[in-house]
């Protein structure tokens, strides 16, 4: 045996003598049973063994390192230490919420989704970003051109084209057929060195080509749709094609930029033949993806519009309100949607849509979309979007998007009070909300209205980390009470290795609780409480039964 191997076989029994403690200790609250099956099935025995024998014992000593040399020996050693971290991590964490929006911006969400669903126990809170990749799933090819359009913008089309085998060889040649480079187009890259400049070039023209088509869809659905009071935003409608100006509110303004080879200035909204089979080729395409199907499935098997848990209310976006705190209303027909009323009204719909994917212009397809962008949207959270005007309009006041109410009376206490009525929970509970980056770096407080709001979106995608300055916020509850953790950008693997550097975290403590709390008085020991009620009834009534 050569010194190196030696040393690793003692490097290897080393880390496993050292990470059996924190098993143990991270397993403790937990009952025989459940941590037995939290341990990986090929190595259940040799650490059940591990975690039960006296260590201080010397003959049990010797047996405990008998256990380990063969384990070396058989070259599994590598693999138990990987599982003994894994297991770790699961005793850490019983359960995890994603507060919304695995879909915005980054580079890989489908390996995020591919995690996800190999986690032992996982909810989802849908984000705006997560909405629209579902609308495009469900048959909407208005939402399907805006996922097209941002991931051009950011230069994220391999996600669509290479991980989800989405067939986007038609879309090139259109945009390289219609459209040329325009400087307002030109795409937002991390790292400009990794895209060839004919690359560069191609997410240019998409942007474009996408823009376009969102734009002429857009004015298609918001026509079909009155009740979304959005006739403003049919931007097509409104453009001087003769001059290139368009009329916003009374005013006119140039356009930059602006290119639209196949818009009709006598129908603006409509569709050449040509556009028509094209977004018939990609929604097709988009749709049959497997591993896109599979994302999306389990994005709404584990997904809500928000969650009750633990007295806690977690949401991504906001609850429309108007300016004096009441809740702001959607109406349909002569019914009018409020608070959580509302929100359950969104979920209904996006169910119904998800199921029925054939059908891509039906009230609740469409109702989608507006969720994505709509006034009363809780994902959204804005009056409008300014799509159309950030490309093509120099005036920087026509970007501004104004901010629901919400956003600023959410600092209030009595307004988050009011909401957890309206959603059946303790006043003393939290409204836990994501969604809105929190600028860290200008004194921005995650901590709001006295406790009441805790906002734990900093920023994980790096575009949001130079506006933020974290990289984002993890908020932890145990029985002890609640931590708000917020970490610093995490550079590579690579450099976490070599280095010894990993996600540096500041925790903050935002609640703790006189007494710990127990299993009982979470949503997972009410649940058994009923089960155990339900068998005592039927136990007692056996006879009857």
């Amino acid at each position: 045996m050569t010194k190196e191997t030696a040393d690793m076989k003692a490097w290897y029994a080393q880390k496993i003598q050292l990470l059996i403690p924190v098993v143990n200790y991270t397993s403790r609250k937990y009952t025989r049973s459940k941590v037995h099956k939290a341990l990986p099935d090929r190595f259940s025995y040799i650490v059940e063994e591990l975690l039960t024998e006296k260590q201080q014992e010397t003959d049990k000593q010797d047996y405990i390192q008998a256990i380990i040399d063969n384990v070396i020996q058989l070259n599994q050693a590598a693999s138990l230490i990987s599982a003994l971290c894994y297991v770790i991590q699961r005793f850490v964490v019983d359960h995890l919420h994603v507060v919304g929006d695995i879909y915005d911006r980054g580079p890989a969400p489908d390996l995020i989704m591919e995690r996800l669903i190999h986690y032992h126990s996982v909810d989802i809170q849908w984000g705006n970003h997560d909405i629209i990749w579902l609308a495009g799933m469900a048959g909407s090819p208005l939402a399907l051109m805006n996922v097209l359009r941002i991931c051009a913008r950011y230069g994220n089309l391999g996600i669509v084209e290479e991980r989800y085998g989405v067939n986007l060889r038609p879309l090139v040649e259109y945009s390289w057929k219609h459209y040329t480079v325009r400087d307002k187009f030109i795409p937002k890259l991390e790292d400009e060195t990794s895209f060839s400049a004919e690359e560069k070039n191609n997410l240019n023209k998409i942007q474009q080509a996408t823009a376009i088509l969102q734009f002429k869809l857009e004015g298609q659905l918001i026509k079909r749709r009155p009740e979304f009071l959005m006739d403003e935003r049919r931007m097509l409608d409104f453009i001087d094609y003769t001059k290139s100006t368009i009329q916003l509110q009374g005013k006119t303004y140039s356009l930059v930029d602006f290119s639209a080879p196949t818009i009709d200035p006598a129908d603006p909204c409509a569709l050449t033949k040509e556009e028509e089979e094209l977004i018939k080729n990609l929604l097709r395409s988009f749709q049959n993806s497997e591993p896109l199907k599979r994302h999306m499935d389990f994005l709404m098997k584990k997904g809500s519009m928000y969650l009750r848990y633990n007295g806690n209310l977690l949401l991504h976006g906001c609850i429309p309100l108007h300016q004096n705190g009441d809740f702001k209303s959607f109406r349909l027909g002569q019914k009018h949607y409020s608070g959580k009323e509302l929100l359950d009204f969104f979920e209904e719909q996006i169910r119904y849509s998800y199921d029925h994917p054939e059908v891509s212009n039906d009230f609740a397809t469409d109702l989608l979309w507006y969720l994505w962008t709509g006034e009363c949207s809780s994902l959204f959270g804005k009056k409008e979007m300014a799509t159309f005007e950030r490309y093509y309009i120099a005036d920087s006041g026509t970007h501004h998007e104004e901010k629901n109410a919400y956003y600023r009376l959410r600092n209030q206490e009595s307004i988050c009070k009011e909401i957890l009525k309206d959603f059946d929970l303790p006043t003393n509970g939290h409204i836990i909300n994501g969604h809105t980056p929190v600028k860290a770096y200008k004194g921005e407080n995650p901590i709001k209205a006295n406790g009441s709001m805790l906002v734990i979106d900093g920023g994980f995608a790096k575009s949001y980390q130079k506006e933020t300055g974290l990289a984002g916020y993890t908020l932890l509850f145990n029985s002890y009470g609640l931590q708000l953790v917020a970490h610093q950008p995490f550079s590579s693997v690579n450099e976490a290795v070599t280095q010894q550097i990993d996600i540096l975290s500041t925790k903050r403590l935002v609640e703790e609780v006189e007494r710990r709390t127990t299993v009982a008085q979470t949503n997972i020991g009410k649940k058994l409480i009923q089960e155990k009620e339900a068998l005592e009834t039927l136990y007692k009534n056996y006879d009857v039964y």
